[in-house]
């Protein structure tokens, strides 16, 4: 793989669907060099696949964490519920070992995400929690 094939690579991140007449121009070559050299970097391996963002990909969120929870009794299935309610809760994951439930969360703020912890912290059957904030994603 040379800088030209980084350079395409970027360009399809930035837009997986551009034609190769629009990535000829952005790279300043043929449309057929860049269809060698899409298809050489697709059947090397290089480019495993194509895929779509959708809207829930990107979040508007820009604070993000994983709430994991620790559930008195049997009380997983209502705590579910009641986080489900939650707008700033994306989804919820039960899970085997020490925690039983973990939310995802999205806020606009640090102060509003640190309301919605101390939110689920006084629902009733939430025993102990733990919060990691999530700094970056990586595909």
């Amino acid at each position: 793989m040379d800088n030209m094939d980084g350079h395409l690579i970027a360009a399809l991140k930035r837009n997986g669907r551009a034609s190769l007449s629009d990535l000829a121009d952005q790279l300043g070559v043929t449309r057929s060099t860049v269809r060698v050299r899409l298809d050489r970097l697709v059947q090397g391996g290089e480019i495993a696949g194509f895929t779509v963002l959708t809207r829930s990909d990107v979040r508007p969120d820009p604070v993000r964490g994983l709430m994991m929870l620790e559930i008195a009794g049997r009380g997983a299935e209502k705590t579910m519920m009641a986080l489900r309610r939650m707008p700033q809760v994306q989804a919820v994951h039960s899970t085997n070992g020490t925690w039983d439930l973990i939310a995802e969360i999205g806020t606009d703020t640090l102060e509003h995400f640190d309301q919605v912890l101390f939110t689920i912290r006084r629902m009733q059957g939430v025993t102990r929690s733990e919060t990691n904030l999530l700094l970056s994603t990586r595909r």
